[in-house]
């Protein structure tokens, strides 16, 4: 009797927690499918953006705080940003791709195989992480030159690489557990970790680098312990149920057509962040080879500087991605319309607004990295040229994240390779050879030029294949 007791309990138990849970789905359903796409977009817009700013604030001190220990410290930062885009890469190929699949099905109301995909990347990422982070240990010095090092910015770069070599596998899963709560329409609690992770590295930077007397290793060091905190924090939404999908090693699947989906739809993300890195190599040998370390220093703060302006665009355009998968995985296609002409439209006029102050204030913004005045003279051209381009940049990231979110995994591969890599290899080796630095100062504001049409024509082509009417 009494054990008959105990089941029925359980069996209550067990109902509740279920129709709690199918509550919270038709509830995150309703949200993602009814409200206004114009106010969806800025609602997941918003922390997003904030993550976005908060990181790149980060990266911005990190470079101001480093700046002060001279030219070979301030050309490190930028060496081993070369590496963090790589791992940056393969945390988003697994992040894009997972999340993208996750909404689609959570759009489709298929929350179980959601789970599935949620765990299956999140332990994939874990393990191919942990293996670049060895390798990288191991061949930590031909890395450091292969990533665009001079002899002089060598051993600082190492110093600093060693910890975030460390933190590489907190680094990438906290990419993949970012982009799925962003997927799921919570980007709110994405944004939690993120934040409380920058603000601590932001404040354990002067400390270890000054105080402790650590110099560039203090800010890696710093760094390493940020992320650690970050990865905790989101996995925290993961365990407490935050979130429609789940993460468990139960629900990992070794099917191979499931990792090749995952790979594949993140594909897009890999060859953007993966060419980025190899530009940005690139961009610290022509640099290195035609002004030296000044000249790494200066494209190093440039493109802190731009990325900070690029940041709230990509942002808002990670805004729409969720609207956007969620609601074609749901057949609701004028919505799908509705939030691409909104998003590219807001990212246009936001951008407007950013880049006046900066091409107005270009000198006086690199000083407050390195008050030296090769760097300035170098950075500022630079800086302005950058700004100017990114007009043109809004369609052809908006439509890239479109793609991607409702599963058109080849053309989204296509036009990223297209805009990072395909257009400004050529054109940076080009044009550094006939103009020196004026041509690496050039290069990258010309590539994004060169993208802006192709851009417009997947634009076109997507949308005339798009169902004019909703499921």
């Amino acid at each position: 009797m009494v054990s008959s007791l105990y089941q029925a309990r359980d069996s209550v138990v067990i109902w509740e927690w279920g129709r709690q849970m199918s509550s919270k789905s038709r509830s995150q359903y309703d949200f993602m499918t009814k409200t206004p796409v114009s106010s969806l977009i800025i609602r997941l817009s918003v922390p997003t953006v904030i993550s976005m700013l908060v990181t790149n604030v980060y990266n911005m001190a990190d470079t101001a705080f480093v700046g002060q220990l001279g030219n070979s410290a301030s050309g490190a930062v930028g060496v081993v940003f070369g590496y963090m885009a790589i791992i940056q890469a393969v945390g988003f190929m697994f992040g894009q791709g997972a999340g993208s699949i996750i909404s689609r099905m959570l759009g489709s109301k298929d929350d179980e195989n959601a789970s599935i995909i949620a765990s299956t990347g999140f332990f994939m990422t874990l393990a191919v992480s942990t293996l670049i982070a060895a390798a990288g240990f191991i061949f930590i010095n031909p890395l450091v030159m292969l990533l665009g090092s001079t002899e002089t910015i060598a051993p600082y770069a190492i110093n600093y690489l060693i910890y975030i070599l460390a933190a590489t596998p907190f680094i990438t899963t906290s990419f993949i557990m970012n982009n799925i709560l962003r997927f799921e329409g919570r980007a709110a609690l994405g944004m939690i970790g993120l934040f409380t992770g920058a603000v601590v590295n932001i404040g354990l930077d002067p400390l270890f680098i000054f105080v402790f007397n650590m110099g560039i290793a203090g800010a890696g060091l710093a760094t390493a312990i940020s992320q650690l905190l970050s990865f905790c924090i989101l996995l925290s939404m993961f365990l407490r149920r935050k979130t429609q999908s789940r993460i468990s090693i139960k629900k990992v699947t070794l099917k191979i057509r499931t990792i090749l989906n995952i790979v594949t739809t993140g594909l897009p993300s890999l060859l953007r962040q993966g060419l980025n890195s190899v530009t940005t190599v690139l961009l610290n040998y022509e640099a290195a080879l035609y002004g030296g370390d000044a000249a790494v220093a200066a494209m190093s703060i440039v493109s802190r500087i731009s990325m900070l302006v690029l940041s709230i665009i990509i942002g808002v355009g990670q805004g729409f991605q969720p609207v956007s998968a969620f609601n074609y995985g749901a057949g609701k296609y004028s919505r799908v319309r509705k939030g691409f002409a909104f998003t590219t439209f807001l990212s246009e006029i936001i951008l407007i607004v950013l880049i006046i102050p900066v091409i107005i204030f270009s000198g006086s913004l690199i000083s407050l990295f390195r008050n030296d005045a090769t760097v300035i003279e170098i950075g500022s051209w630079a800086l302005i040229l950058q700004c100017i381009a990114l007009l043109f940049l809004p369609p052809c990231a908006i439509i890239e994240m479109q793609l991607q979110s409702t599963g058109q995994r080849l053309s989204a591969s296509v036009l990223s390779s297209l805009r990072n890599g395909l257009f400004f290899l050529p054109t940076l080796l080009i044009l550094a050879n006939l103009r020196g630095i004026s041509g690496v100062q050039e290069a990258q504001p010309l590539s994004y030029l060169l993208s802006f049409l192709p851009s417009i024509l997947f634009a076109v082509s997507f949308f005339k294949k798009l169902p004019k009417e909703d499921k």
